[in-house]
């Protein structure tokens, strides 16, 4: 009986093709999926959406004449790289909601928001500074985030399944660290880092599926997808080159890899407890995910044959280091 893999951590470098990777296997049917791929319908967790509204945060803070709380600036990157790990903490909650199935019922969801970020970033023990906020800024900041906010906790409802049995859990995000960084790469850098944030709930059924690029094709294909017009995007977002150099200049996934208690897998501690998260990785170091990003209609037979392949082959892989 094909093994169903209960939740998957898609990591790689901006650019990379997890989004286009994402897609593709959503827009297969269910039978090959769970055949070929080992996955049952999905469930999505993603972190980009938080990253775009810290910038938003930014943009607004900025035209009220009121310093950055987030960024050095539009196209720098993170003031304080804690906030990595903030990210993480709201992929926790969004986790817990799922579970929950969370109504999201609150008077004013940029609120809301606000607080979460708070409460996330409390967590990693970054400092506070949104409830530092004076009162006019704050409801100006509001006014201004709430219809974001708002469609963030309609995508996040529409997106809790009736139960995860017999589904997949997929949970996106990039990590890495400064291009000149050695390794391992220093906290909070790093996939070492972040999956070591994760909920214990998530590190006890998590694999991972690791898409590999090298820095300097994640970069290429940063700049061939971005689209000014539509920086929220999954599939069309573009991230400014200083932050490429300094937080994605390289990352940490072979280092994990090389210097694992288990074969094939990142070992992860975290509490005093050992969490070894089997790795399939997908060659992508030739794009084969950009065509992805069109419609499906322009796919030709070629380009999905070499990405299916690729893919089955990561994911058997997977599945038999999950099966070990």
């Amino acid at each position: 009986m094909t093994k169903t893999l209960d939740a998957v951590l898609l990591l790689a470098l901006p650019a990379s093709g997890k989004s286009e990777v994402r897609r593709y296997l959503e827009l297969m049917p269910e039978e090959s999926r769970r055949r070929d791929f080992h996955m049952g319908p999905s469930v999505q967790l993603d972190d980009y959406p938080y990253v775009h509204l810290m910038r938003r945060i930014d943009d607004e803070l900025a035209a009220l004449g009121k310093p950055r709380n987030f960024f050095h600036s539009p196209d720098r990157p993170f003031q304080n790289p804690l906030d990595w790990g903030t990210l993480i903490e709201l992929v926790n909650e969004d986790y817990e909601d799922l579970l929950a199935r969370k109504a999201l019922l609150m008077e004013s969801a940029a609120d809301d928001l606000l607080n979460r970020y708070e409460r996330a970033a409390t967590k990693v023990g970054a400092p506070a500074r949104l409830s530092k906020l004076d009162k006019a800024t704050r409801a100006a900041l509001v006014k201004a985030l709430e219809a974001e906010a708002r469609k963030l906790n309609a995508d996040k409802q529409a997106g809790y399944p009736d139960s995860l049995e017999g589904k997949t859990l997929v949970i996106e995000f990039a990590r890495g660290g400064p291009q000149t960084a050695g390794l391992p790469l220093p906290e909070p850098f790093g996939y070492r880092y972040s999956l070591s944030r994760l909920s214990p709930k998530l590190l006890e059924k998590a694999t991972i599926l690791y898409i590999w690029v090298t820095p300097e094709e994640s970069r290429r294909k940063n700049d061939a997808r971005a689209n000014p017009k539509d920086p929220g995007s999954i599939l069309h977002h573009g991230v400014p080159i200083d932050v490429m150099l300094n937080d994605y200049g390289k990352d940490d996934m072979e280092w994990l890899l090389q210097n694992s208690e288990q074969p094939g897998a990142a070992t992860v501690k975290v509490g005093g407890k050992t969490y070894n998260l089997p790795v399939g990785r997908f060659d992508n170091r030739v794009d084969k995910t950009s065509f992805l990003r069109a419609p499906q209609k322009e796919w030709k037979p070629e380009q999905v044959h070499a990405v299916h392949e690729g893919l089955r082959e990561a994911l058997d892989h997977l599945a038999g280091l999950v099966r070990r």
